[in-house]
């Protein structure tokens, strides 16, 4: 399989989701720029962290306006796989692909630190190589990652299972010390309802090695391999 970074002015971790993906999963991939229409052959999408176009207005809304966001958007409307992480995650939801929005953490001041999520659902393309309630150990960095829904949306997305990721404590008791910004009902990460499109506000390109504290982010780039057939290899290999 292929997999694309795009590339937004103010991006910051392209160069990791490039690096975990090249030379610790040995697999292709490309940068495409934001300024272009095409995504070419990626068979996975990932919109990286950072702080696109600044985060001017508000976080990703400028970017959900760029050349290549229409390209993502039929690339995801047609069955194709995207991954939001941090300010990706921001830019999916501003351009509607993702349910809810990520508003100003709750002490209004940056978190940046390690975090322990549980898996909710693991018949997604990124999280069938987890088993449901595994925790993962991940590093977080963001200002405005607290995600809000509107009660009635909340109700529909937890009932399709469309809840990937939840802020607990390493013991997986979900609790309110475990949530770093506020997100309601402790959420890390969701999907689509289709499962194609995904995001999340911690950051698994940056746990790809043990020098880093972590490799649990692997699992779910070695779940979109798997999910695509190309090598049989789980989360712990």
């Amino acid at each position: 399989m292929k997999f694309a970074v795009i590339v937004f002015p103010g991006s910051n971790c392209d160069l990791d989701a490039y690096h975990l993906v090249q030379d610790i999963l040995n697999e292709p991939v490309e940068y495409i720029r934001h300024d272009t229409d095409s995504i070419g052959d990626a068979d996975l999408v990932i919109i990286p962290g950072g702080f696109s176009y600044g985060d001017y207005l508000r976080s990703g809304a400028i970017a959900r306006f760029s050349r290549i966001m229409p390209a993502v958007t039929e690339f995801a409307q047609s069955g194709g796989l995207v991954l939001g992480i941090c300010n990706g995650f921001q830019v999916l939801t501003e351009a509607g692909l993702l349910p809810g929005a990520l508003i100003r953490n709750r002490h209004l001041q940056f978190r940046c630190g390690q975090v322990y999520l549980r898996v909710e659902n693991n018949s997604t393309p990124f999280t069938f190589t987890a088993t449901r309630s595994d925790i993962l150990k991940i590093p977080i960095a963001h200002g405005d990652g607290s995600y809000y829904v509107p009660p009635e949306k909340l109700q529909e997305i937890e009932d399709n299972g469309q809840v990937l990721f939840r802020y607990v404590n390493s013991s997986g008791e979900v609790t309110d010390e475990a949530n770093p910004n506020g997100s309601i009902n402790n959420i890390a990460g969701v999907c689509n309802k289709s499962g194609n499109v995904a995001g999340l506000m911690p950051h698994p390109e940056r746990a790809g090695e043990r020098i880093l504290g972590s490799e649990d982010g692997l699992v779910i780039f070695k779940s979109v391999i798997n999910y695509f057939g190309k090598k049989g290899v789980g989360a712990g290999d």
